[in-house]
């Protein structure tokens, strides 16, 4: 038998284990044809502000009257404002200022929503994209062209009075927001909740046994003045999509109040601000024009604040 060297002997080896695996082949754990799909990006926020320091004392005297004239000690528990009861704050938080003043009183509150996609195919972009198109749907507003339709407010208008006060009362339910009522439940895919649906529920119970005057139309009084440029509507200028809802009912025997409502989008982030007026006498209607313009200048101002 030939002598073969130790060393010629391990380099045989060697060479033979390298021509059977083959540095060059598929891993062990892979299959032909298959490809590696790269995970989506992940979302432009981590975490959330804190909504009771994000509006400025400047805009919360502005936008709480009577405030400023009460007592130092009073004054600064209004100002400072009540954080939502939330179970993670990285992902949902909120705060709610109110004021009394002889005329009227008004409320403000403010949410923040970071949506999180558990998805890997999916961005949290794309997700937050499709929460807040649930919110601006049941909102009544199906393109960023339209508006709740003004030919069925027409339509309303010249029904006799108990079919619209019915009307009324239905679209009230249509176009109340997740907001307050729905402030510790998740939209996003955490827990897998339609917003929409949660906005249903929550416009249901908000106009339960109230009869809604002036429903949806955005006007700043009698029926049958409605001011186009006051309906509901998308915002075209405000974060990565928005949409504003303006709301007037009336509970009871008690005056009526208008609540507007401006939802935006910013990345993963949704945020929604509702400006509430009732005043003191029920005669009196709360000016539309005049809670649009302040709720939209504060949302403008969120916006801002996120880009910081």
């Amino acid at each position: 038998m030939a002598y073969v060297p130790g060393t010629a002997l391990l380099a045989a080896l060697v060479v033979g284990c390298s021509a059977s695996t083959g540095t060059g082949g598929s891993a062990p754990d892979s299959k032909p044809g298959e490809a590696t799909v790269a995970a989506a990006a992940p979302g432009k926020y981590r975490t959330l502000p804190d909504p009771c320091r994000a509006v400025v004392p400047s805009t919360l005297k502005e936008l709480l009257p009577g405030a400023a004239e009460l007592p130092e000690d009073q004054q600064k528990k209004v100002f400072e404002g009540t954080a939502t009861v939330t179970y993670d704050t990285d992902r949902r938080v909120g705060c709610r200022w109110k004021s009394e003043a002889p005329v009227s009183s008004h409320t403000l509150f403010i949410d923040f929503e970071r949506v999180v996609s558990y998805d890997p195919s999916v961005s949290d972009d794309d997700r937050a994209r499709e929460v807040y198109t649930k919110k601006q749907t049941a909102a009544g507003l199906t393109s960023d062209s339209a508006t709740p339709s003004s030919t069925k407010d027409a339509e309303k208008q010249t029904l006799p009075a108990s079919d619209s006060t019915s009307d009324s009362a239905s679209d009230s339910a249509s176009h109340a927001l997740s907001g307050p009522a729905s402030e510790d439940k998740n939209t996003d895919g955490n827990a897998d909740e339609p917003a929409g649906e949660s906005s249903d529920e929550n416009g249901g119970e908000g106009s339960e046994g109230s009869d809604t005057d002036g429903g949806t139309d955005g006007s700043a009084g009698s029926a049958g003045s409605a001011d186009e440029s006051l309906l509901p509507r998308t915002l075209d200028d405000l974060g990565d999509g928005a949409f504003l809802d303006d709301l007037l009912t009336r509970a009871g025997s008690a005056a009526q109040n208008r609540t507007v409502s401006v939802v935006f989008r910013t990345s993963n982030v949704i945020v929604t601000v509702e400006y509430t007026e009732q005043p003191s006498v029920s005669t009196v209607v709360p000016d539309s024009k005049e809670l649009q313009d302040k709720a939209q200048s504060l949302a403008r101002k969120l916006v801002d604040k996120f880009s910081e």
